[in-house]
């Protein structure tokens, strides 16, 4: 858009007025009343090229787990200013490390993260199940609103079928599914699981995530590995009175293909049903690494089409996923699980153009021998791969940045991530840009704009021109409309949840 025409879109011209002789006047009069500050912010600086080339997207997200106090909080039954405190270091680390998505587990094991009228409060969280926090606070929003005011997307984790993960964990509150419905909640090693075929489970944990998206700013819903437990060496998981009861009602499918079905089939409730009630939340899921032994040729490991009935290949197929973050936990090198090759594989598998971020195992930095400079290596084979649709990578977990585990986060910050990134867009879920920010004007080093008043804008990206490019120095919230800078020349667009970029503003700072 030329100059002219971008003063006339600013100028509210009635439709009866047309560009006639006689009008020119009219016109021109118009043009010349407007105030030198409204030029001067439509104006491109002479010596400046238009920005075309921009910083390339990246998703730069870190799983935190609440299960077992892994990651937050560190421990049971911490105070509220404690918990609050633990969170905020989690969110000032990761925003030093230019990381730019949280992945909260709120629903570790049939237990809440947040304020639900559904399920009880975690006992990872206040030290007894069902026992809310004191003074009460809700962790799910809190997390919610500090990550969004460091431009960092939260992505809420749940785990749809676990109920208890140890006999130690203690015992149940009287809302805890596995009380309210103990013929489906079963023994199986150390866990207790629910039964996902019988209809009032299934209902259970799609009704809890449909409460979240309802009642909370998530940014996405997120699942990881766990749908039927990972199996237990002689030990059956024990649903044959439910697939005895699908098969006596007429049912013909295999007891592997009722399981899978009954996974499926939540796959897609829960995207269709997250879509219809905010068509913005993204839905996501990290799968084990290997779909299936042989696929590609040469890679051996745990089948889990056929032990935790996740058919992911018909999920990319179908389109049931917004993003799909295998869990490639493996070296770069071994033949037999090479993170490469896998990577590969997942990316020809997405005829629906989803993006795949790839899910490392940051945790081997403890213990298990691996270098930083594994994850480095393993974070460029990503980046190689972009224009296949590998568009990002997840860490777990934030224990290691959280404690500089090897060096890690000099390594992160000077080498891998050391410039921040707009997280990628989803055209399929919206494609519209918010409009460009506006009363954009320099005063001496200090570059401000007007506050957004359409409540479409998340945040402000602000880029500078060096040399033929244009690089991200800065990702601002949406309550800022102001920031100091350098000398240089300056481009400054509006961002939207789902991270479309509106044009830009360019101005010069002397």
């Amino acid at each position: 858009m030329n100059l002219i025409s971008k003063l006339f879109s600013k100028i509210n011209i009635p439709q009866n007025i047309r560009f006639r002789p006689k009008n020119l006047l009219w016109v021109s009069l118009i043009i010349f009343g407007l105030t030198l500050t409204q030029i001067y912010t439509y104006l491109p600086t002479a010596t400046a090229q238009q920005p075309s080339s921009f910083s390339p997207r990246e998703f730069r997200g870190v799983w935190v787990a609440s299960v077992a106090n892994i990651d937050w909080p560190s421990q049971r039954g911490l105070s509220v200013a404690q918990q609050k405190s633990e969170l905020l270091n989690i969110l000032n680390r990761m925003q030093e490390l230019n990381l730019n998505a949280l992945v909260l587990q709120v629903r570790p094991n049939g237990d809440a993260l947040y304020d639900s009228p559904i399920e009880p409060w975690s006992g990872w969280m206040t030290g007894k199940q069902g026992t809310p926090p004191q003074p009460y606070y809700d962790p799910l929003e809190f997390a919610i609103a500090e990550s969004h005011k460091r431009n960092i997307e939260l992505h809420a984790w749940f785990n749809p079928y676990r109920a208890q993960l140890s006999p130690n964990d203690g015992s149940f509150a009287g809302n805890h599914m596995a009380v309210k419905y103990p013929q489906y909640a079963y023994r199986y090693g150390n866990n207790i699981w629910m039964d996902p075929g019988a209809k009032v489970i299934q209902d259970q944990t799609f009704n809890t995530i449909m409460d979240v998206v309802r009642r909370y700013d998530v940014d996405a819903i997120h699942f990881d590995d766990y749908f039927y437990p990972y199996p237990q060496r002689g030990q059956e998981f024990p649903d044959y009175q439910t697939y005895n009861a699908y098969k006596a009602s007429g049912g013909t499918l295999s007891l592997s293909n009722w399981r899978r079905q009954n996974v499926n089939n939540m796959v897609q409730r829960l995207y269709q049903g997250i879509h219809a009630e905010k068509p913005y939340v993204k839905f996501g899921i990290s799968p084990f690494g290997i779909y299936r032994p042989g696929n590609p040729p040469g890679i051996v490991g745990l089948d889990q089409y056929e032990s935790l009935y996740a058919d992911v290949k018909l999920w990319m197929e179908q389109g049931w996923v917004d993003y799909l973050a295998p869990q490639l936990y493996w070296r770069i090198d071994p033949p037999q699980q090479s993170y490469p090759v896998l990577l590969n594989w997942w990316l020809q598998q997405n005829p629906q153009r989803r993006h795949i971020y790839a899910g490392n195992y940051l945790s081997q930095l403890q213990g298990a021998g691996w270098s930083v400079s594994e994850f480095e290596r393993q974070v460029a084979i990503s980046r190689q791969r972009a224009s296949q649709l590998s568009l990002g990578n997840i860490f777990f977990s934030m224990k290691m940045f959280r404690d500089n585990v090897a060096g890690v986060n000099n390594v992160f910050k000077s080498s891998v991530y050391p410039t921040p990134a707009l997280p990628p867009a989803m055209p399929w879920l919206d494609n519209q840009p918010p409009a460009p920010p506006t009363g954009v004007q320099v005063n001496s080093d200090v570059i401000s704009w007007n506050v957004d008043n359409t409540g479409d804008v998340r945040s402000w990206a602000l880029y500078q021109q060096n040399g033929n490019q244009w690089s991200l120095v800065q990702v601002l919230n949406s309550a800022t409309n102001a920031v100091r800078v350098t000398p240089g020349i300056y481009a400054l667009r509006a961002v939207d949840r789902l991270a479309n970029e509106s044009s830009e503003q360019v101005v010069t700072v002397q």
